[in-house]
């Protein structure tokens, strides 16, 4: 989840000593979790998964409609990915799983100063910041977006995949109503990365306002053409 509060162009040094960039081999251990459940409990198709940089910085952003769309991602993306996660859902053994395989625990209600190095930390080492840029659970149709993707895009100088998950929220499943019908198809579509900024590397509030007006557009875009694809609506 992206922070609630945007953060500012003076968010502390990815190299702060205080803070431990989230574990890249956790991440891939999540990353191998995620295939054994993903596609032992429901069959995703997965479109354009060549189209996410096989190295160096990138950030995945990913339409949000339902619980198992960030566990989907992670299960079938090509490079573990380090997901900003509200806190709220690292409660009792979820802590310290979560915490272990990568994960970022973001606090909505504030600039969360920790969250926002440990995401820096993860772009300055080359790896993958999955991102939900609507900030919470919805129609996952990236109509409202907060600024905190475009201020680590432009600050990581990392590039944007779109992720479009679809399916999802369709149909209840009749053994487990908050999940989708255990081996039900889900589509996960890659979309082609872009750069968020303007080519100038401003950080200003103009700035971030200005690639996030960009950002929908491409996100939204990348939507309409996913349900082309998979004939979903």
């Amino acid at each position: 989840m992206s922070p609630a509060r945007t953060p500012s162009a003076a968010a502390p040094s990815v190299t702060a000593p205080s803070v431990t960039a989230p574990s890249l081999l956790g991440a891939e251990v999540g990353r191998r979790i995620g295939v054994g459940l993903m596609y032992g409990l429901w069959k995703p198709r997965v479109l354009g998964a060549w189209r996410v940089p096989t190295t160096g910085p990138v950030i995945l952003a990913v339409n949000h409609s339902h619980n198992i769309d960030g566990p989907m991602v992670m299960g079938v993306a090509p490079r573990p990915t380090h997901f900003l996660i509200k806190k709220e859902a690292f409660i009792g053994p979820l802590d310290p799983f979560l915490l272990g395989i990568g994960q970022v625990k973001v606090d909505r209600s504030t600039a969360d100063r920790t969250a926002i190095t440990q995401a820096l930390a993860v772009l300055a080492n080359g790896g993958v910041l999955g991102i939900f840029p609507e900030g919470t659970r919805g129609e996952g149709d990236f109509a409202s977006l907060r600024a905190g993707l475009s201020y680590f895009a432009v600050r990581g100088g990392a590039p944007i995949v779109p992720v479009a998950v679809l399916g999802s929220t369709e149909r209840r499943g009749r053994l487990i109503r908050g999940l989708p019908p255990l081996r039900s198809r889900v589509d996960v579509v890659f979309g082609d990365p872009f750069e968020a900024g303007d080519g100038t590397g401003r950080r200003t509030r103009k700035a971030l306002d200005e690639a996030t007006v960009r950002i929908q557009k491409q996100l939204g875009a990348h939507l309409e053409n996913a349900r082309r694809l998979t004939g979903r609506r």
